[in-house]
C-alpha cells in the first residue's frame, strides 16, 4: 500500500491535485518520509472476531479512529505522555502508534500482551515538510531543486530504515513474550468497507477532496491489479519459502 501511495504521488497525478488542494493555504507539501505499512496496536485481551470490538477503548486518532467508532470501538485521543498509563491502569484497552521499530520503546508489550497487524488504518503513513508558497518560490530555481530532492532523499531513507529494523524489534518483542496476532477477517473486511464507505460521505460534501480522492482511485486500481498479477504472487512464493528455510 505505501508503494501505490508513492506512485500515486509521482506517476498517478498525486503531487498536481494535493498542490491544489493545498493552494488555499499557500503552501507546498513535499514527501519527507515514509513509516511504511504500520501495526495495528497492543491490546490488552485477544480479539477473536469483530463482536470482540464493540465497546473497546482505544488510543486511535484520525480518520482510522472515524473507521474504527463505525466498527464500535470508542476512539480515545491522548497525548503520547498518557498512553502508557491510561493501558497500564486501564482506562483504555488498546493503542496504537507506529510499529515495532517505535512501539518498543514505549514499552507497551509491558501492559497489553497481545500486539495485532496489520495496520489497516496506517497502510504507509506519509509524512511532509510544510513550506510556504512566497517563501519557496522566493528561492532560486536551483534551490528549489535542491529542497525538492532533499525531500525525496528524507522519504527513501525513512522508509528503508523502517523496512530494515521493524523486524528485528518485532523478534525482540516476540522473544519477550508478546503474542503475535493478525486482526481476524470479519474485522478486516468491515474496516474496510465502512473506510470506503466514509470516502464517499465526504466526497459527496466536499467537492475539493472528491477531486483527490477520484484521482487516487483510478490510478490505485491499475496499480493494485498490477500487484495482483506479478508482484504479489512473487513476494508470495519467496516469503513462503524464506518461512519454510528454503533459500
Amino acid at each position: 500500500i505505501s508503494g501505490c501511495r508513492r506512485r500515486t504521488w509521482s506517476e498517478g497525478g498525486g503531487a498536481e491535485l494535493f498542490g491544489e488542494f493545498l493552494k488555499p493555504y499557500n503552501i507546498l507539501a513535499l514527501p519527507a518520509g515514509n513509516t511504511g505499512a504500520q501495526m495495528g496496536g497492543f491490546f490488552r485481551r485477544e480479539i477473536g472476531s469483530l463482536a470482540d470490538m464493540q465497546g473497546l477503548k482505544m488510543r486511535i486518532a484520525g480518520i482510522g479512529g472515524r473507521v474504527m467508532a463505525r466498527l464500535g470501538v470508542v476512539p480515545q485521543q491522548l497525548n503520547p505522555g498518557d498512553i502508557y498509563p491510561a493501558l497500564e491502569r486501564g482506562t483504555v484497552d488498546a493503542v496504537e502508534w507506529i510499529g515495532p521499530y517505535d512501539d518498543v520503546r514505549l514499552g507497551f508489550h509491558k501492559v497489553a500482551p497481545f500486539y495485532y497487524g496489520p495496520g489497516w488504518f496506517e497502510g504507509g503513513a506519509l509524512t511532509h515538510v510544510i513550506i510556504g508558497n512566497a517563501a519557496f518560490e522566493g528561492l532560486p530555481k536551483g534551490y528549489q531543486e535542491i529542497v525538492r530532492l532533499a525531500a525525496e532523499r528524507a522519504n527513501n531513507a525513512m522508509l528503508v530504515r523502517y523496512d530494515a529494523r521493524n523486524m528485528r524489534a518485532l523478534r525482540e518483542l516476540v522473544a519477550g513474550g508478546t503474542q503475535l496476532r493478525f486482526f481476524p477477517r470479519d474485522v478486516l473486511d468491515k474496516a474496510y468497507d465502512e473506510a470506503f464507505a466514509m470516502y464517499d460521505e465526504i466526497a459527496a460534501e466536499n467537492p475539493r477532496f472528491k477531486k483527490v480522492y477520484e484521482g487516487w482511485s483510478a490510478f490505485r486500481g491499475d496499480v493494485v491489479n498490477w500487484f495482483r498479477i506479478n508482484e504479489t504472487p512473487f513476494d508470495t512464493i519467496v516469503a513462503q519459502r524464506v518461512a519454510q528455510g528454503r533459500r
